[in-house]
């Protein structure tokens, strides 16, 4: 079996390729960004450097693959996407291409990345919210930009089914983290935001974080090996509906740096920036189709992903400060 990934060079995309190889599957991994630049890069692996907005390079990587993963897009934490609604959407047309490119090349299986920012902003005003269930999408009114970007897509695949036969698969993905991936220049998510602030801090010697928000808000977090076995179980699965693919342990951000406090060994003083993009109010993750599904549910504890989240970007704060480049990526 030959296997496309795409948005090979960032984060969940380099950690899938590393997984599949494990396996033994041929991978052909694309990404726009320099060889040199991405997260996970394997001599193995055929390596292709490639815009996926362009129709031509989608018809060109998909010839003589089995199956295709999408996770390439325009994406990153709430300053990111709240500060770049338009180039969010354009992603819209990698997955158009990939599609009909995938459709008309006689790929068997297609799965898409969807994510949690497509639930309705309506069902999350609270931080002490109902878990978010797949049903919970209608009436749609996804985050701006992103959100309604990953909906649309949604459809398509949707329709790509209905009307072609073409085989797609779509996983709602609700914050994944862990190490080697973004952890600083304005697209790392919290709990990386979160460790780089805590590790600069101590490497500094300073004794205060800025926090964005009020810290009351909650979110589940999903670490990277959980997003890896839930994304696979449900490409070789018969589940044709968008389903989660998320933990439901709920927690506050100012609970999230608890946990990094204490892998730390240290306390700070917290400076709240209300005014900074903090996303909905609160957004958890209904697992009970996936259990009922595929019999599986993310299981990773916080505590236990963020040790080794917090670990390696501790590193990568500690070699920049040193004048070093830390080798990243495996190899």
């Amino acid at each position: 079996m030959r296997v496309l990934v795409t948005g090979a060079g960032g984060f969940i995309g380099g950690q899938f390729t590393r997984h599949l190889q494990d396996e033994g599957v041929e991978v052909r991994a694309v990404d726009r960004k320099p060889l040199g630049d991405w997260y996970y890069r394997s001599s193995s692996a055929e390596n292709v450097v490639c815009d996926l907005k362009e129709r031509d390079s989608c018809y060109r990587v998909t010839q003589a693959v089995d199956q295709v993963y999408n996770f390439a897009a325009d994406m990153g934490g709430m300053g990111f996407i709240e500060n770049n609604k338009a180039l969010c959407m354009l992603s819209v047309l990698i997955n158009a291409h990939l599609l009909l490119a995938a459709r008309d090349n006689g790929v068997r299986r297609y799965f898409f990345s969807s994510s949690a920012c497509i639930y309705p902003a309506y069902r999350q005003n609270e931080t002490d919210i109902e878990a978010l269930k797949e049903s919970d999408a209608y009436p749609a009114m996804a985050e701006d930009g992103y959100g309604w970007e990953k909906l649309f897509s949604e459809r398509m695949c949707r329709h790509f089914r209905e009307d072609f036969g073409f085989e797609t698969r779509i996983g709602r993905y609700h914050n994944v983290y862990g190490p080697y991936g973004t952890w600083d220049g304005g697209r790392e998510k919290a709990p990386a935001a979160i460790s780089r602030k805590v590790a600069t801090a101590i490497i500094e010697g300073r004794r205060e974080i800025e926090i964005w928000g009020d810290g009351r808000q909650t979110r589940s977090f999903m670490y990277i090996d959980d997003c890896i076995k839930g994304t696979q179980l449900l490409m070789d699965s018969d589940v044709v509906d968008p389903l989660n693919i998320g933990s439901d342990e709920m927690v506050s951000v100012n609970e999230l740096v608890d946990i990094v406090e204490n892998i730390a060994g240290a306390r700070f003083k917290r400076v709240y920036k209300r005014n900074a993009p903090t996303g909905v109010r609160g957004r958890n993750s209904d697992n009970t189709l996936i259990r009922e599904v595929l019999d599986w549910a993310p299981s990773i504890k916080l505590v236990d992903g963020m040790e080794k989240t917090y670990r390696w970007i501790y590193d990568q704060v500690k070699a920049r400060a040193e004048g070093r480049v830390f080798v990243a990526a495996y190899e």
